[in-house]
């Protein structure tokens, strides 16, 4: 998991803020704010940049699970085929 959040860290950081705040290009003040309202934080750290960790675990969070780029279905059919160990039943 640490070496998967340092990987994130190190991916680009437009990626990571887009997943937090919808916005790329969003300041840290606005991703920090984000993380408060997604997790329920009574209050922000005062230091920011203690919140680019938190934000690339979030980031991990909302990505996991997620289908793998490459895979395409042709339709609902073709996609239950192809992943019958996550349709339940």
């Amino acid at each position: 998991m640490l070496n998967y959040i340092y990987q994130q860290l190190n991916n680009e950081p437009k990626k990571i803020k887009m997943a937090i705040t919808g916005n790329g290009n969003a300041s840290k003040e606005q991703v920090a704010k984000m993380l408060q309202q997604l997790l329920g934080l009574k209050e922000l750290p005062k230091n920011l940049d203690s919140t680019d960790g938190l934000a690339a675990a979030v980031c991990h969070h909302f990505n996991s699970g997620k289908i793998v780029a490459g895979k395409s279905y042709s339709g609902w059919d073709a996609f239950v085929k192809q992943n019958e160990d996550r349709v339940k039943k």
